[in-house]
């Protein structure tokens, strides 16, 4: 009792170091993507070039995932992929304070995708092993609120810096700002380095397995991919929402990142609901994030000022969702022996469901912003079907 208790409190510790490095990281990462696109114009790029640099780095970073995930799964070197590919991630963010030439910053903007695509599943897969003693939702949530933490703070301290250099030319600005972020950077690399010690075979960790999860992949994992690409097909990126908020004059300037800002709120929140939900109730709270965050589009393209925050809130569960209850889901599903795969091709299918979709909702919103509702609103009504049927089949099992 006591041996499980000290492991149960172990795991907890781990996991509030895993998030601190998620809170440290995001102020890193986050901060910067609140400047690179006017950053890139101001060093000349155009705007078909910072969409492009922008959607092929997301693109690379998101495919890269799967083999990453198979690589972690063979070799077993957690730490290194997830140490090296945060060294990757932040490291090249300070570096753009030394750019002059745009096309020197879209190398490091995209280097820092391929960074995320190494230390994603390996970050996952070694989270997921504290999450066996205490829950994955509840894991992944505390996570996730850390996450969303770093993600606020980030263009928060961007937006003082750029403000407190506000006499140097604008690109100078910027360079400053970008600068800053070698501290955090090396934060997150300290709290990485104090968990690697504590935790040197975080394999370890992991209960021993049900008979629920298999060592392959089953019918119920891709019908969960399947599930989870309606969901990103459906779910449009907030940066179409603010164009439509601004285009009809709907919201000022000024409360367009109020209403982002209240659906990161929500996001924080949700998910430490949805992961306490999961873990009590299982993958049927899926299904019921997805019912919930449905109705988001036809909110979000609404005409009125109510009717978007209202759909800010339900778009933030959507997120909170994403970022918690579907990384538990993975290793609900899957043995660990695999789960740095499972982790890569589930973050893979999810990237290029989420990049194509995106593209077809503005070409839909284009046409007409009706024809975005409907089909926002009936792929996330299907996902939400097929996954309480994976939670009927997971059940069954579980009970045979």
């Amino acid at each position: 009792m006591n041996s499980s208790v000290s492991q149960k409190k172990k795991a907890f510790y781990f996991v509030l170091l895993m998030g601190l490095v998620s809170l440290f990281s995001d102020i890193t990462y986050e901060g910067a993507r609140s400047l690179v696109g006017p950053y890139l114009g101001l060093l000349g790029a155009s705007a078909v070039v910072v969409s492009a640099i922008a959607g092929f780095g997301e693109l690379l970073g998101y495919t890269l995932r799967f083999v990453t995930g198979r690589l972690v799964d063979k070799t077993r070197k957690y730490w290194f992929f997830a140490t090296f590919g945060y060294a990757m991630n932040l490291f090249v963010i300070p570096t753009l304070a030394l750019t002059k030439h745009w096309y020197a910053a879209a190398v490091l903007i995209i280097l820092e995708r391929v960074g995320k695509a190494f230390r994603k599943p390996a970050k996952d897969t070694i989270t997921s092993f504290a999450g066996s003693h205490l829950g994955y939702g509840t894991t992944f949530a505390i996570e996730e609120f850390l996450d969303q933490i770093g993600a606020t703070i980030g263009p928060l301290i961007m937006s003082i810096t750029v403000a407190q250099n506000i006499k140097l030319e604008t690109a100078d600005a910027y360079r400053k700002a970008f600068g800053f972020l070698l501290f955090p950077a090396l934060i997150t690399m300290g709290i990485i380095f104090i968990a690697r010690t504590l935790v040197p075979e975080p394999e370890k960790m992991e209960k021993s397995q049900d008979k629920v999860r298999s060592a392959k992949f089953d019918k119920s994992f891709y019908l969960y991919l399947i599930s989870i690409s309606l969901i990103a097909f459906g779910f449009a990126d907030f940066a179409l929402i603010g164009f439509h908020a601004q285009k009809n004059n709907i919201l000022s300037p000024a409360l367009i990142p109020l209403a982002y800002m209240t659906a990161m709120i929500v996001d924080a929140f949700a998910g430490l609901i949805f992961g306490r939900l999961f873990d009590r109730f299982g993958i049927v709270i899926m299904s019921v994030a997805s019912f919930i965050t449905s109705f988001y589009a036809i909110f979000s393209f609404g005409m009125t000022k109510e009717a978007i925050f209202l759909g800010a809130v339900l778009w933030g569960i959507g997120m909170g969702a994403n970022e918690s209850i579907m990384k538990a889901t993975v290793a609900k599903l899957v043995s660990s022996e695999v789960r740095g795969t499972a982790y890569g091709f589930f973050n893979a299918i999810f990237g290029i469901a989420w990049f194509i979709g995106s593209a077809v909702l503005g070409f839909l919103y284009a046409l007409n912003r009706y024809y975005l509702m409907y089909v926002a609103s009936l792929t996330q009504i299907l996902a939400a079907v097929l996954l309480l049927y994976l939670s009927v089949m997971a059940k069954r099992k579980s009970s045979t």
